[in-house]
């Protein structure tokens, strides 16, 4: 493919003169900016730099999966929080997801206490900040549960009270790890299958569905994989004791909480993006599937929500992003985030500056991560012309 021209007489070429001119100016500035910040935090003896990052933090955080220690470097302590930001907003992306489908499918059902119960739902949590709705759980969570010592037993040797919920763990063992290599093996043998079955539907104009045996794939690797690797089924189940429920898999307050809170608050928005989008596929489509022989659940399964997804996805990716940059008040209610621990990291060390840019590069790298995986996904279910 060959070059633009970079000539001030062709369209593309006057554009990428301003675009570069636009860029020289940005950078300078940037320069002129970061030498006058240094000047300035050397004339009050404040220390710049990112070396504080290899120096042991001192701090402890409650809870996370990377393993951390008080002994660990800053930068130990900031992949903690990262973790812990992660792990809440990719939960809380699932889960908003299918409760906020499932909520705007519901708004236009037939059935009227149905359409009722989710047009309350979504009127309600749309109006309720997200920091009163966070209050709001962690004080259930916290006030209104029994204590530790006397939880409430759920089903599944799981326990719930003040101290968080605690269920039963797999104990690691060989045949964990061969489950989780099978996860993407699963996964690329449904999406080959899924390929294979686009191919032959255009060649041939028919095609088999492919959607549960994608489905059945995907669940197999894993199992596959689990028996393959002895089938291991030891557990460390949670028992409860004088000083609280001990053993299993421990999930604090203030996780419960900030997950809870940020599913409900984004499932409200993302009903309306659902509801929206179905309302955008043209009636006569229901009319057709109607006239097929298609019943209203296969209707808005197989024909409505396929074609509302062209309209679904955009806002539904600034709804992700959303949620992911609202898991910072976190430290609301306590729970380690990202930048909850940068605003210890800085109230030890001072080092504001550098905290701030590293909480920034953080949230806009997972960003532009989620947005790019969104906008290869919207581009898979693109309406193409031919």
């Amino acid at each position: 493919m060959p070059l633009p021209s970079v000539s001030w007489s062709s369209r593309s070429g006057r554009a990428l003169i301003v675009q570069g001119a636009l860029l020289a100016l940005l950078i300078l500035a940037g320069a002129a900016l970061w030498r006058n910040t240094q000047g300035a935090l050397a004339a009050r003896q404040i220390r710049s730099g990112f070396s504080f990052l290899s120096e042991p933090a001192g701090f402890d955080i409650g809870e996370g999966p990377v393993p951390y220690t008080p002994r660990d470097s800053y930068l130990v302590a900031f992949a903690a929080g990262l973790a812990n930001t992660l792990r809440v907003s990719a939960l809380g992306i699932v889960l908003a997801t299918v409760l906020g489908t499932l909520i705007g499918v519901g708004r236009l059902s037939r059935n009227v206490l149905v359409r009722a119960g989710c047009t309350a739902y979504v009127e309600v949590l749309r109006n309720v900040p997200l920091v009163i709705l966070l209050f709001g759980t962690y004080l259930v969570l916290t006030e209104f549960l029994p204590e530790a010592t006397e939880p409430i037993s759920l089903p599944g040797s799981a326990f719930l009270s003040k101290g968080g919920l605690h269920a039963p763990r797999p104990l690691w063992a060989a045949g964990w790890g061969a489950a989780l290599l099978g996860l993407p093996l699963g996964g690329a043998a449904a999406w080959l299958l899924a390929r294979w079955a686009r191919a032959r539907r255009a060649r041939t104009g028919r095609g088999p569905a492919v959607g549960w045996a994608g489905l059945g794939l995907v669940l197999a690797g894993p199992v596959v994989g689990w028996l393959l690797g002895g089938a291991p089924r030891g557990l460390e189940l949670p028992e409860p004791g004088p000083f609280g429920v001990a053993g299993g898999l421990s999930l604090t307050p203030e996780f419960l909480a900030l997950l809870t809170g940020l599913t409900l608050s984004a499932a409200a928005s993302i009903a309306e993006i659902v509801r929206s989008g179905l309302l955008a596929v043209s009636h006569g489509q229901a009319e057709a599937a109607g006239a097929l022989g298609l019943r209203p659940r296969q209707t808005t399964r197989l024909v409505l929500l396929p074609q509302a997804l062209r309209v679904i996805i955009p806002p539904l990716t600034s709804q992700f992003l959303n949620l992911t940059k609202n898991s910072s008040l976190a430290v609301a209610i306590g729970y380690p985030d990202l930048v909850s621990i940068a605003n210890t990291a800085m109230n030890q060390n001072g080092q504001a500056l550098e905290c701030i840019l590293v909480i920034m590069a953080v949230y806009l790298s997972v960003n532009l991560v989620t947005a790019l995986l969104m906008n290869l996904y919207e581009r898979r279910v693109a309406l193409v012309e031919r």
